[in-house]
């Protein structure tokens, strides 16, 4: 088995609704995003599936992501909160549909140096 990892970043800000506390208001994150793949065989070239294929797919749904107002901007938001756990989700089940023949492991949301959160089936 084989595990692949690409790491991107992308800038937003949110809010989280039905929360008690500062987050509750309007705040931003510089977020880190790593994605976590998986494959039982490489090909002819040795490989799983070329790095940049998947950089490709990760920075077409952080484009979407970067300088939003996640609650507004992102109809997925409007209805599910924007929270670390919900972000990664919606990278993943787009990840999914466009890495055919690959299993997308875990998408990993860092809001911070030292809070993460992740998404995996």
């Amino acid at each position: 088995m084989y595990e692949l990892m690409v790491k991107g970043n992308f800038s937003s800000a949110h809010n989280l609704r039905n929360y008690k506390g500062k987050c509750e208001n309007l705040h931003g994150h510089n977020y880190t995003v790593e994605v976590y793949l998986e494959k039982k065989e490489v090909g002819k070239n040795g490989l799983a599936l070329d790095f940049n294929v998947i950089k490709k797919k990760l920075n077409k749904i952080l484009d979407t992501l970067d300088h939003k107002y996640l609650n507004k901007d992102i109809n997925f938001f409007k209805k599910n909160n924007p929270s670390a756990e919900n972000i990664a989700k919606y990278i993943f089940l787009f990840l999914k549909k466009e890495l055919k023949g690959i299993k997308i492991k875990k998408v990993n949301i860092w809001e911070s140096d030292d809070s993460m959160a992740g998404y995996y089936e």
